[in-house]
């Protein structure tokens, strides 16, 4: 289904049993709605997957040339929650994802149950990192821009995929990522990369919904993040995957769906 915002026209995809409660599922940078199709299928039964392709990404519709903020895609993303689940729904994101998650969990409590942050941080805390990380950001969107072929290929080479690369489904991953449009791709990091998101570390104290933060073993710098966060939010706890790096869930899926079903069931 489509659905309009003011800015673009987003893509969702909806599956599992209706019956059930709704489970948020919101992708990383590059992906689309398409990543958490084997998520959904396994949860099918006990779960209603609500995931949309987001700006830039899969088949939403590129961001118009009034761009919007990190903020307005998240309330657009909490009016879409507001309109598909008439009660609160579960919460899971990754990396680009994960920090719209966790944007939206701490701003919109009152509508999720629970959060699951993967691999994810709540922002640069300083004006003058995010600004630094604005211009590495441009740098990166100019390259996809540039040729879209060698910057996926570079992309992958990061120490951050070392573990994913070297993944059975890696290919099928990399197909899938081919079929973005890199200038959409370009803008969405104008809108949802790391230095415009706005700083959430001092939110963190006040929150009171159950979150878990997800980590691969080898992903040590959101080991480390993901430790820091623990200590400053309630109501949280820190979850790492031996032998994984940036993308439990698809790294070690089974593990990964046993340990997010297992936490979103407990509070129902």
């Amino acid at each position: 289904m489509r659905i309009a915002t003011t800015h673009y026209d987003m893509h969702v995809s909806i599956k599992g049993n209706r019956d059930q409660p709704s489970l948020l599922l919101l992708h990383g940078f590059l992906g689309s709605a398409e990543d958490w199709l084997d998520c959904a299928r396994t949860l099918g039964e006990s779960r209603r997957c609500i995931m949309p392709d987001l700006p830039g990404h899969g088949k939403t519709s590129p961001l118009s040339r009034e761009q919007p903020s990190f903020e307005e895609i998240s309330r657009q993303l909490a009016d879409i929650v507001r309109e598909l689940c008439p009660d609160p729904c579960d919460l899971a994101g990754y990396s680009m994802g994960g920090r719209l998650a966790l944007h939206l969990a701490l701003h919109h409590s009152d509508l999720f149950r629970s959060a699951v942050i993967v691999s994810a941080s709540p922002g640069l805390p300083t004006a003058a990192e995010r600004e630094q990380r604005r211009q590495a950001d441009r740098k990166v969107a100019e390259s996809i821009t540039a040729d879209f072929e060698a910057f996926l290929e570079k992309w992958y080479r990061l120490p951050l995929f070392e573990q994913l690369a070297q993944h059975p489904l890696f290919p099928e991953m990399l197909e899938r990522r081919r079929k973005n449009a890199p200038l959409a791709l370009a803008s969405a990091l104008d809108a949802l990369g790391t230095g415009n998101q706005p700083s959430l570390w001092d939110r963190l104290g006040a929150n009171r919904l159950p979150l878990r933060f997800f980590a691969g073993e080898k992903d040590t710098k959101y080991v480390e993040i993901g430790r820091q966060l623990v200590n400053l939010c309630p109501c949280s706890e820190l979850v790492v995957f031996t032998g994984c790096g940036h993308a439990p869930h698809i790294e070690n899926r089974p593990l990964f769906l046993e340990r997010l079903a297992g936490f979103i069931d407990a509070g129902e």
